[in-house]
């Protein structure tokens, strides 16, 4: 079928959120692979014109390729609804409930699905009575932030006030999390089908920022060295967490897994990187899926009314 159906077609990328940059070379990315598929595709920084640009622009629809608050929590979601331009990816719901961490687990842990155990971190909760019901270590994190901005790995009471101040830099919910000891995996999805598991190892503390984006110390496992029915076991839970929350399009579904091999999902995330050190493409590119036919397949997305 032809590029042409899809139109004139905004790469949004950029914005204003605290991944702002990773969002440029998501969008960047995106930009080349869809034009290298003959698709007449325009990047946009979305400042704070962006919608009177996309609305007096001309454009058919959107590929969202912004990351964190207003571009992967519904808002952009929401105001391309009322533009009525189509867009890749998951709808203002979905997108709401999976940028926010304590209502996607609160979600998860009613339908059965196991999460770490957690608690919303206020200023003038006790941090004593934190640490006797969690332990240590716990993680600290924003609760409506991304690529691990604002968190931190703590192992005393002391740290907890520190990693308090730290993630509410970036917003004022905090949430504490038990550390879970094991290894890492991630779920990607394109549509609705899981791809390759992808085992995470990092010399660093944690899988942070910067073994996000700026090393190359950290592992990227495909095969991930799990067994068959072990990796389809993930799959089929990382499918009922990206199903609850309503995902649609593509996605990822993040996991730790403890000693006893008993899996715990972390977070969803509805709008995934895109660039060289990301995971999508990466599960994509085990599955046989080259990284412009991944980005067409998302484009494709964009034809589905939610």
């Amino acid at each position: 079928m032809s590029a042409d159906r899809f139109g004139k077609v905004a790469v949004l990328m950029g914005g204003l959120s605290a991944e702002r940059e990773v969002s440029l070379n998501s969008g960047r990315a995106v930009l080349e692979a869809l034009r290298r598929k003959h698709v007449d595709a325009h990047g946009i920084d979305a400042d704070h014109e962006v919608l009177n640009t996309l609305a007096t622009g001309g454009f058919d629809r959107v590929f969202i390729a912004l990351h964190g608050r207003g571009g992967e929590d519904g808002a952009i979601q929401g105001a391309l609804e009322v533009l009525g331009l189509p867009y890749t990816g998951s709808g203002v719901l979905a997108s709401a409930l999976g940028m926010d961490k304590l209502r996607s687990k609160r979600l998860w842990a009613g339908a059965g699905i196991m999460v770490p155990e957690y608690i919303e971190l206020r200023r003038d909760r006790d941090l004593q009575d934190v640490a006797r019901w969690l332990g240590f270590p716990v993680f600290v994190k924003p609760v409506r932030e991304g690529s691990s901005l604002g968190m931190s790995k703590v192992y005393d009471v002391a740290g907890l006030d520190r990693a308090w101040r730290e993630a509410a830099r970036y917003d004022r919910r905090v949430l504490v999390e038990r550390c879970i000891d094991g290894p890492e995996y991630t779920v990607a999805f394109l549509g609705d089908e899981p791809l390759p598991l992808i085992k995470v190892e990092t010399p660093q503390e944690f899988y942070d920022y910067q073994a996000k984006y700026q090393l190359n110390t950290t592992s990227y496992i495909c095969p991930c060295g799990l067994d068959r029915e072990s990796e389809r076991r993930l799959q089929e839970i990382a499918g009922r967490a990206y199903e609850l929350v309503g995902c649609h399009g593509w996605g990822r579904v993040d996991f730790m897994v403890d000693r006893q091999g008993t899996p715990y999902v972390l977070e969803i995330n509805t709008v995934p990187g895109l660039t060289d050190h990301s995971l999508v493409p990466m599960a994509a590119k085990h599955a046989g899926i080259g990284f412009d036919e991944m980005t067409y397949r998302i484009l494709e997305s964009s034809d589905v009314e939610r």
